[in-house]
């Protein structure tokens, strides 16, 4: 159950057919998350056309929320902002609980609220795909390192404190310098120009 950062970061990494194929667990977005993804054509994103291609493939699927996902949906768009999300990543925590399913995220805010409301469900986020043994298998090491610095670098994917170093480690220090999305303490371990 990925949300459309997670989406979005596979599509960056220019494996995501390799990456999605490799991994053992089925890939589901919801109707909202394909909506929300067809919403950045606008600003000139082909996520939309990626995700399509993906769902042809046979490699995502896309579902929609049930009665009991709507209640858990309303549940986290409603109230204040502290304690509301955005409607892919509220309907993707949503179909999760609905169906027993992992939902793959990447905001800390989604991450601590679902932590504070929900500490039985599954979570885990992009790095962790990209990470899991059969992906690194399907790639080996140079294409992951390429995958990974691909979606740190250009779609600015969330790394959580305790990945940090695994990325660093794999992309190596002169890359990862180049990765807006990493904390200045580890882009300053780059070489100086």
């Amino acid at each position: 159950m990925a949300d459309a950062s997670v989406t979005i970061n596979l599509n960056a990494s220019g494996f995501a057919a390799k990456i999605i194929a490799a991994f053992p667990e089925r890939i589901v977005i919801l109707d909202a998350v394909a909506d929300e993804l067809e919403d950045g054509r606008r600003k000139g994103r082909r996520d939309a056309d990626d995700v399509r291609r993906l769902v042809r493939e046979g490699l995502i699927e896309i579902k929609t929320l049930g009665p009991a996902g709507l209640v858990h949906l309303e549940g986290l768009v409603v109230g204040s902002a502290s304690e509301t999300l955005d409607d892919g990543e509220a309907a993707t925590i949503a179909y999760a609980l609905e169906v027993g399913a992992v939902a793959v995220i990447d905001e800390r805010k989604a991450i601590r609220i679902c932590a504070e409301r929900f500490p039985k469900l599954g979570l885990r986020c992009t790095v962790d795909i990209f990470a899991h043994a059969e992906v690194q298998r399907a790639l080996g090491q140079q294409r992951l390192a390429e995958a990974l610095f691909n979606s740190l670098r250009d779609a600015r994917m969330r790394v959580l404190p305790d990945q940090i170093r695994w990325a660093v480690d794999l992309i190596g220090a002169e890359r990862a310098a180049k990765c807006p999305s990493l904390p200045s303490s580890v882009r300053g371990q780059g070489p100086r120009r």
